[in-house]
C-alpha cells in the first residue's frame, strides 16, 4: 500500500521568528480527504558536552510552553543557511562559556513529526575549554553540570524531561559502560 498522502492545498497561517504554521488539505491513500496542521522549523543541533570530571554540561531554564524549568544539554535553533557542525560549536559557546576543538555527530533525528519537520543534529565533546557566555537578548540559561547519577535521579523527578536531554543521559549511561 502506498501511504503517501497528497497536498490538495496548503494555507500558511502563520510565520513567526521560530517556526511557521500551515494547514494542508491532503489526499489520503484511500481516497478520503483530511485536514493536517503543519509546523515547519529551521531545524536544531543540541551537544552532549561531558566535562574533564565526567559531569554533563546542561542549562537550566524556563519553558513557556510547559510553565516549568527545566534541566537540558545546550541546544539551539539553526540559523539561515548554517551549517548544523558550526551551529552546534556556536550554541555550546553562547549557552555554556565552553569551547571545543572536538565536535563528533552522534546522530540526528525528527523532535515530532506527527506535526513538526524540525530535525536537531546531536553532537556530543569531550574536549571543553573556557570561552565566553553570550545568550541571545530573550534567552536566559544557567550553567549546571551534573554527574550521570545526578542526571538519571533528575529525569526521575522530572527535572529533566525533554527527549533531547534524555535521550543524551541514556547515551553517555551507554558510552560510559
Amino acid at each position: 500500500m502506498n501511504f503517501n498522502e497528497k497536498t490538495l492545498h496548503k494555507e500558511s497561517i502563520y510565520e513567526g521568528k521560530i517556526v511557521d504554521v500551515s494547514v494542508h488539505d491532503v489526499e489520503l491513500p484511500d481516497g478520503k480527504t483530511s485536514k493536517r496542521e503543519i509546523i515547519n522549523h529551521p531545524g536544531a543541533v543540541a551537544i552532549i558536552a561531558v566535562t574533564n570530571e565526567n559531569k554533563m554540561v546542561m542549562v537550566r531554564q524556563f519553558r513557556k510552553a510547559l510553565e516549568k524549568e527545566l534541566l537540558e544539554i545546550p541546544a539551539g535553533k539553526l540559523e539561515d543557511n548554517e551549517d548544523p557542525l558550526s551551529s552546534a560549536a556556536r550554541e555550546l559557546e553562547e549557552e555554556t562559556g565552553y569551547k571545543t576543538n572536538k565536535l563528533t555527530k552522534v546522530m540526528s533525528f525528527y523532535t515530532s513529526p506527527g506535526f513538526a519537520d524540525e530535525i536537531i543534529h546531536i553532537y556530543e565533546t569531550d574536549h571543553l575549554y573556557e570561552g565566553v557566555t553570550y545568550t541571545d537578548d530573550d534567552e536566559f540559561v544557567e550553567l549546571v553540570e551534573v554527574t550521570l547519577e545526578e542526571a538519571e535521579r533528575l529525569m526521575k523527578e522530572e527535572k529533566i524531561h525533554d527527549a533531547k536531554t534524555v535521550f543524551a543521559v541514556q547515551y553517555v549511561k551507554q558510552k560510559l559502560g
